[in-house]
């Protein structure tokens, strides 16, 4: 099976090639090797590559940014989008499209069901809810749609990142602690996407780790492990404060804990882990590739 990855230098992306093996080779084809705003042209490359499936982990992802850059953020989380499920459809080959929270308004309470009304904030999360509506218009036989959130991974940029940084360059750290959801590693989520095509399920489903965390609540873990793990070799004060203290262009959702019960039913096999869990594995990853460069 050869499965083509669009997008090559996000965390997703990079984490699905880790995966690549004689049984199921994976390429991973960046902007510069695919023209997502022509049907033909990906068409073409997609033949020539002899794809026998299609992961979409290409994104606008710049959140705050897209409230401005509207144009780009609507030609590649929902023009490309569209294109690429036309594509998919005229070969016959399966279609896996990654996307967001950000879809939901964050008002619910308890966690999102896949099929739960949909009510973006922003630009970024209508962009990527109309690029999900065109996937499932164009190509429900053969696609599917996973929802997920606060990726990150031991490549890439992303807030562990980000945050072992400032606790190693600041005396002390405000982080938002009334924005809920779950953090995800790229890892496991790239071994879902697989399972996914491999069983050929279709439909939208939602995929994180286990648990419920606020920014804040991942700062602490992200701290306490650093510490641990000799990533960071002192405590700093990290305090709680609220959305209204931090504002930003684009809202997000004050809670979009996404329910991944279905995608459980899809795929008996799959092993599900705690956040923090999964956060101190990436975080080992993290200390072993620094001390091998």
């Amino acid at each position: 099976m050869k499965i083509i990855v669009i997008g090559k230098s996000g965390q997703l992306a990079w984490e699905l090639a880790q995966l690549s093996s004689p049984e199921q080779t994976i390429v991973c084809l960046g902007r510069d090797d695919i023209n997502l705003s022509d049907v033909f042209s990906l068409e073409t490359m997609l033949t020539q590559k002899k794809a026998d499936a299609v992961i979409n982990a290409s994104a606008y992802t710049a959140v705050d940014k897209a409230e401005s850059d509207i144009e780009n953020a609507y030609a590649l989380n929902t023009k490309a989008v569209g294109n690429l499920a036309q594509a998919c459809k005229r070969l016959a080959i399966p279609l896996l499209h990654i996307s967001t929270d950000f879809v939901f308004q964050g008002d619910k309470g308890s966690p999102y069901l896949p099929h739960d009304i949909i009510k973006p904030l922003g630009v970024y999360g209508d962009s990527k809810a109309q690029g999900e509506q065109l996937v499932a218009d164009i190509y429900p036989e053969r696609s599917a749609i996973i929802r997920t959130s606060w990726v990150y991974s031991s490549h890439g940029n992303n807030f562990v990142k980000t945050m072992l940084n400032l606790m190693a360059t600041k005396p002390e750290l405000g982080v938002i602690s009334d924005q809920i959801g779950t953090p995800t590693y790229a890892k496991g989520l790239a071994q879902a996407c697989l399972s996914l095509l491999k069983q050929q399920v279709t439909g939208i489903f939602h995929y994180t780790d286990t648990g419920v965390a606020s920014w804040y609540d991942f700062a602490i873990a992200i701290q306490n492990f650093g510490i641990e793990l000799g990533l960071l070799d002192k405590k700093i004060a990290i305090k709680p404060i609220t959305t209204e203290q931090y504002p930003t262009p684009a809202k997000r959702p004050h809670y979009s804990v996404l329910d991944k019960s279905s995608l459980i039913k899809a795929l008996p096999e799959l092993q599900l882990c705690h956040w923090q869990a999964q956060l101190k594995n990436m975080m080992i990853a993290l200390k072993n590739s620094a001390n091998q460069s």
